[in-house]
């Protein structure tokens, strides 16, 4: 017998009747998280975090959607231990010790429905792969949040001001602190800021800007986006 679905319910922290919505505000919080970008790039736990993510994304995928939704639950319910539709388990962060599942060929559930149908399971046939959906799945989302804290705007949802005086100040006062003269620090501050002003110009959309951050502005960037994320949550 295969064994059993990844509970999807779980690695969001939801229950199985949550609404779309409740779905969707689950991935957020839950992506900000568990972002790989948190950490730094040789940080032990990155691997982990990855793979993490990676379920998490295969979670809001399956869900978001009403027809891979309906399908999943079919199968999940076949599963001891995994109830008819009742609530789901929170998740914890034990749960990213194990593997996302990548399907073998012809793998699947009793009465052959494959269990490479859900997540992208039936697309990323490599780690890579996944990689590439999961930060694709996420872009869209991370565009919605930065325009809800006023961090993007426009049709292209380019960076705002707002945007550019927290990576760009990274960037600049990092600067400063090289030459060890605190006033200099200050100084390129300001213009880490015009710089982000003129890569702004070039009409790039934030996720764009984001990812070609270097690591220390991706982290901190992050952090201010989950703090704002998760104070609306508990107000």
């Amino acid at each position: 017998m295969s064994a059993p679905p990844v509970d999807y319910y779980a690695a969001l922290g939801i229950d199985s009747k949550a609404t779309q919505e409740q779905i969707r505000n689950a991935y957020k919080k839950a992506a900000l998280k568990h972002h790989p970008d948190r950490v730094p790039a040789d940080a032990p736990d990155r691997a982990q975090r990855t793979k993490k993510f990676q379920q998490i994304n295969d979670a809001y995928y399956t869900l978001s959607e009403t027809t891979r939704r309906r399908e999943y639950d079919a199968a999940r319910n076949q599963f001891h231990g995994f109830g008819f539709g009742g609530p789901s388990a929170a998740a914890d962060d034990t749960s990213a010790d194990e593997e996302v599942p990548r399907p073998e060929p012809g793998s699947g559930m009793p009465g052959g429905f494959p269990w490479s149908a859900f997540g992208f399971g039936g697309t990323a046939k490599t780690e890579a792969d996944a990689n590439q959906y999961s930060n694709e799945q996420f872009g869209s989302v991370f565009e919605e949040m930065m325009r809800d804290e006023g961090m993007a705007e426009g049709d292209n949802n380019s960076p705002t001001k707002t945007f550019w005086s927290i990576v760009g100040g990274v960037s600049g006062g990092a600067m400063g602190f090289i030459v060890a003269n605190m006033p200099g620090a200050v100084a390129g501050a300001v213009a880490g800021n015009r710089l982000g002003a003129i890569r702004d110009k070039k009409g790039k959309s934030v996720y764009s800007v984001y990812q070609e951050l270097e690591q220390p502005e991706k982290m901190r960037l992050l952090s201010e986006l989950a703090s704002k994320v998760f104070a609306h949550a508990i107000s």
